[in-house]
């Protein structure tokens, strides 16, 4: 671990919203949440908000409109920050039983709105929703998230069989998830062999920080313990992937859905073109990846492909670590060197407590954003006292500056897809590495570009992987459950299929899909990340051709990001994501990057 103590680093207090589960104001938020359910359900029933025979709209509808979507946003914006507050006990203390049932309690009250939604979507669909525009101010200020509401309807149950999916999934999909956290985030390895400061078994976030450790017998012995405990929990987590994807295939399947696939690109705002173009370029690029990671290894004293264990290993002649301060230097100088209101989110974040950094036992691994009150965001990070720990936190303030920018939209406004989600954390992490690149030269300049390209190479090349397992393992799903053995082989070949020969493949992490908390939350989860990563950098390539102008519509597009499509949100900045020769540019970037990084290597081995 870091010289570091987990107890200097920032967490983050919720205080000033609730001072306790127990306080009055606490009690009274679950309450609300569950009378402005009641409300909104009544509501549906007098205005008769349901599938319905198409007919001429009237000025009755549009008020049954106004009021509907007043009240589903009024319910949403309280809703939320009440989710979010117990969220912010449940994700760094998986030990506090009376958050967890909290969470549980909020999760039951929150599934009556699914099936309100469908009945909804159902409606607009026989109305129209550009017909009900002409006679409701609100749908006309809700066109773009009500009319991929609308197109839904195309893909639903019978409104009984949604009311029934919504009550069940908490007892099914969201049950498995909250196991599988619950068991992975009190997981705890020990390190094998006498390392100093590192006796006492380790909370899993914390044995997984070691990947960056400057000692390889550290990163090693790291790596070997999570391959030992894994399977200690690996039937668990088998039977809870097994229970998310059989029942995404059962409901994609009731609800018309040709593949999960689809579903995933539909709520995601991505035509099956951008999608396809962006694989064709990813794919196109892993060979340029697999020459990195050979010269990466060479860097290491390897011979041929790298050890799994080294595969975020920091130089041998890199900072053995930086502190917290100087890490937040480092996003600091970055993010003033764009400007605006992006100059001061850091230590906004920090005087106002955002941020919870440190890992700790109970707190779950990976990082995350989330929204709290107002433009106020919440960010979760587990600090390993690495370079990748900075871009990291650059990374979740990225979504906060996104969400400072959605703040005045509706809740049904600001409801991003993940992919668009994605586009403000990019930018700020590509912002860090430039402001790096125009002033570090040599060595200094190597250990950035290790830095940036290991972050590139897992959000295309090991998202890869995970896309080609998910695909596998949801087909698979469809006839049978898979145990903890087919599952390995599945990721192991996923990765042999990604990584190819830029990785020793008899290093290869069996494990990952317990690892991963994205397989069970949702589906094909991770695939936006590259669409984000490349956006980003298409995004960046057109600010530094002209800073002024990019940064006068950049915001008001963050703000419509839950309002457009991709390929609408692209045509804003001139792109056309359809075009595989978009992706390819992007790409082309980081292919310019690899070779910055092999001249530099090549230079610091003479």
């Amino acid at each position: 671990m870091t010289t570091t103590e987990p107890e200097a680093l920032p967490r983050w207090s919720v205080a000033d919203v609730h001072e306790s589960f127990d306080s009055r104001s606490f009690v009274d938020a679950m309450e609300r949440c569950g009378a402005d359910m009641t409300r909104l359900e009544a509501l549906f029933d007098e205005h008769a908000i349901r599938a319905t025979a198409p007919r001429p709209v009237t000025a009755d509808d549009g008020a049954a409109a106004d009021a509907v979507i007043a009240a589903i946003n009024a319910l949403d914006e309280h809703s939320n920050v009440t989710g979010a507050y117990i969220l912010a006990t449940t994700s760094t203390d998986s030990y506090h039983e009376k958050a967890q049932g909290l969470m549980a309690e909020y999760q039951m009250t929150g599934s009556r709105e699914r099936p309100l939604m469908a009945r909804f979507a159902d409606w607009l669909r026989s109305l129209g929703v550009a017909e009900l525009a002409g006679v409701s101010d609100q749908v006309a200020q809700h066109l773009g998230p009500l009319g991929k509401l609308a197109a839904r309807a195309d893909h639903q149950m019978s409104e009984a069989e949604e009311g029934l999916y919504g009550e069940l999934v908490n007892t099914g999909s969201s049950a498995w998830y909250q196991l599988h956290s619950t068991v992975t985030s009190q997981l705890t390895a020990t390190l094998p062999g006498h390392i100093p400061g590192m006796e006492e078994p380790l909370p899993m976030a914390a044995v997984r920080g070691l990947a960056s450790h400057s000692d390889a017998a550290v990163r090693k012995a790291a790596y070997d313990a999570e391959l030992a405990v894994w399977p200690t929990v690996a039937p668990v987590c088998a039977a809870a992937i097994n229970s998310v994807k059989g029942e995404a295939n059962a409901v994609n399947r009731r609800r018309g859905w040709a593949s999960p696939l689809d579903a995933s690109l539909f709520a995601n705002n991505v035509s099956r073109a951008t999608f396809e173009a962006m694989q064709q370029a990813v794919t196109d690029s892993l060979p340029d990846f697999r020459d990195w990671l050979r010269v990466k290894a060479g860097l290491h004293g390897h011979d041929g492909a790298l050890p799994w264990h080294d595969l975020f290993a920091p130089l041998p002649f890199a900072p053995a670590e930086i502190s917290w301060d100087e890490g937040s230097a480092i996003v600091r100088n970055a993010f003033q060197s764009y400007g605006g209101g992006l100059a001061g989110l850091l230590d906004r974040a920090l005087d106002e407590r955002w941020i919870d950094a440190g890992p700790r036992p109970g707190k779950r691994g990976g990082a995350f954003c989330m929204p709290f009150v107002g433009d106020r965001s919440l960010v979760f990070l587990n600090w390993s006292g690495s370079v990748d720990s900075a871009q990291t936190t650059a990374h979740e303030l990225g979504h906060a500056y996104h969400n400072t920018q959605l703040a005045h939209r509706t809740p049904l406004q600001r409801s991003l897809p993940m992919a668009l989600a994605e586009t403000a954390s990019i930018f700020c992490e590509t912002l860090v590495v430039e402001e790096g690149l125009q002033r570090l030269e040599g060595r200094d300049r190597l250990v950035l570009l290790d830095v940036d390209l290991q972050g590139s190479a897992q959000v295309v090349v090991d998202i890869r992987s995970r896309f080609l397992f998910e695909t596998e393992l949801f087909a698979r799903r469809q006839r049978r459950t898979l145990g903890v053995s087919e599952l390995n082989e599945i990721m192991l070949q996923a990765q042999a299929d990604a990584y190819g020969d830029g990785l020793v493949q008899s290093t290869a992490h069996p494990y990952m899909w317990a690892v991963k908390p994205h397989y069970y939350s949702s589906h094909f989860y991770n695939w936006p990340y590259t669409y984000g990563l490349l956006f980003g950098l298409g995004l960046f390539a057109q600010y530094q051709q002209d800073p002024q102008r990019f940064s006068s519509h950049y915001d008001d597009a963050l703000s419509r990001a839950g309002m457009n499509t991709a390929e609408e949100l692209g045509a804003v900045f001139g792109f056309d994501v359809t075009d595989l020769a978009f992706w390819t540019a992007s790409l082309d970037v980081i292919r310019q990057r690899i070779s910055s990084y092999s001249a530099l290597a090549a230079e610091a081995v003479e």
